[in-house]
């Protein structure tokens, strides 16, 4: 996590606006990072529980298993939100691109930056991706 000087000298270079985008990128980025943290929690409950052999009966077993399983998949699926959302936050800073749509080059609708604000689409280039089979993250 950056010093709070680092993100202090960041932010002071920021215009208002690109400011908004910053606490939402990095509201958006403590709310994934609070659910990782949950899924690994519980992730490691599943795993202790197995080693004291605390659950005895076969369904609870399978049950067990399928909630561990499904902890690590929620984990990866969260670890590539957390790196679209880096990105946003470079694009942003670094690359003053945050919020161009990456195939068209057109502005994102302000309303999808507030949903998702790590959008690398315009809602009319996501649509198009969707019905090819695109990554429905973006």
């Amino acid at each position: 996590m950056p010093r709070v000087s680092k993100v202090k000298s960041i932010t002071a270079k920021l215009t208002p606006e690109q400011r908004r985008h910053y606490d939402n990128l990095m509201a958006a980025r403590d709310a994934v990072m609070g659910r990782v943290r949950s899924y690994a929690e519980d992730a490691l409950d599943c795993s202790n529980a197995d080693k004291r052999g605390v659950t005895t009966h076969m369904a609870d077993m399978g049950s067990d298993s399928s909630r561990h399983e499904m902890g690590l998949q929620l984990m990866s699926e969260e670890g590539d939100v957390l790196e679209l959302i880096e990105e946003a936050i470079k694009r942003l800073i670094e690359n003053k691109n945050y919020g161009i749509c990456q195939d068209c080059g057109q502005p994102i609708p302000p309303a999808r930056l507030e949903v998702r604000p790590y959008a690398i689409y315009c809602t009319k280039c996501k649509s198009i991706r969707e019905k090819d089979g695109g990554n429905r993250l973006r």
